[in-house]
């Protein structure tokens, strides 16, 4: 058994801010995470920033994670790569284990894995892509937006000749003008809502490459018989539901779903905390308060796994959790409530936009109790 401070999931941004910050308090800390390439979604995002300079504005985030992880190991962050977490027990016990072939014997998985004991566990394991079904939604070619970001900027390779984007938010609108960088046809992008849901400058880039975005529609079918060879989209009314006599068929080999993401909350829901709805975090997630905790002390939450944002708010969620549970182990420290009340602020500031208020009001929401309903995940 090893026995650390802290105990993190995931290598995302949040989860190496939080490592980070835990060992710049000279707090032993582990940071568990299954993939064997650390930086979560930052390592397939090869676009510039936005925003103010203390939130790396202008730096890619493939660079970002670099930096990251240079200075996670520089600070003494112990890393587990390619281990998945496979049991959380009381006491803050977290049980992991390597990835192993199939054909493994029993012997060598016992042999593989470790059990930490941990004072605090803190949780930042991401978010997933949301599903979309229609006629032909199982055929090969039909992938989420992610995966197709994944093969193009991580493993160089392009998914098809001609896709379909299905979804102008702005995980759509960025992917589309990384296909094209990739050298990939980008037949067009359909959006069911009157009007795309991601940032103009996004839109703006695909319209002057010659993408269409073609609002109010959406898939009728993805046509081929053990692969994608075709698309067709209707207009939908203000019903949502197609117009007949309005579809229009596309020539792809590739469909890619880019209809929004919600919170990993496996890890949480195993370790018994509480879990509300909120659908302006993207659905279900564990209720946590202004220092991230959930309602089990000392399990901590951060970045998309506590609510779909910006990477940015990412980073500021795991250095708050991080500080958090280190505060957690000691009675008073008063350079970590300044340092938390500067995050919050920070937090306060990336949430200020008009576009924010929902994320806003949903935050401080789940410092109250209960949640909205939802439906059946």
């Amino acid at each position: 058994m090893s026995a650390v401070d802290v105990l993190v999931v995931g290598a995302g941004p949040a989860g190496l801010a939080a490592g980070i910050e835990v060992a710049k308090r000279g707090r032993r800390v582990c940071v568990v995470d299954r993939n064997l390439r650390p930086g979560g979604q930052l390592i397939k995002q090869i676009h510039k920033f936005f925003g103010s300079r203390e939130h790396r504005a202008g730096v890619r985030g493939v660079d970002i994670a670099v930096e990251l992880l240079e200075e996670a190991r520089a600070l003494g962050v112990t890393l587990r790569l390619g281990w998945e977490v496979f049991a959380i027990r009381p006491g803050h016990r977290v049980d992991i284990v390597q990835a192993v072939a199939d054909d493994a014997s029993a012997s060598e998985r016992n042999a593989l894995t470790e059990t930490f004991d941990a004072h605090s566990v803190i949780l930042a394991p991401g978010a997933e892509e949301n599903a979309l079904q229609f006629e032909g939604w199982t055929l090969a070619g039909v992938m989420g937006a992610g995966a197709a970001q994944t093969l193009i900027n991580v493993w160089r390779v392009r998914p098809g000749r001609r896709v379909l984007m299905i979804g102008a938010g702005n995980v759509g609108l960025i992917v589309t003008y990384q296909l094209l960088q990739a050298g990939v046809t980008v037949a067009a992008i359909i959006e069911a809502a009157p009007r795309i849901g991601g940032y103009g400058v996004h839109a703006a880039k695909i319209r002057r490459a010659g993408v269409p975005i073609l609002t109010s529609h959406t898939i009728v079918r993805a046509e081929g018989r053990e692969c994608v060879e075709g698309a067709v989209v209707a207009q939908v009314d203000g019903a949502w539901s197609p117009i007949e006599g309005s579809e229009r068929r596309f020539d792809v080999d590739v469909i890619c779903v880019a209809v929004g993401l919600h919170p990993n909350t496996r890890l949480a829901s195993l370790a018994g905390c509480r879990l509300v709805c909120s659908p302006a975090l993207g659905g279900w997630v564990a209720l946590h308060n202004a220092l991230q905790e959930t309602t089990v002390p000392g399990i901590y939450v951060a970045g998309d796994a506590a609510g779909i944002e910006e990477a940015s708010t990412a980073l500021e969620e795991g250095r708050l959790a991080g500080i958090a549970a280190c505060q957690r182990m000691r009675t008073t420290d008063t350079k970590g409530d300044a340092e938390i009340a500067a995050i919050q602020r920070r937090l306060d500031d990336l949430r200020g936009g008009p576009f924010c208020g929902g994320i806003r009001a949903a935050k401080s929401g789940l410092q109250a109790e209960g949640g909205a309903p939802c439906p059946a995940a």
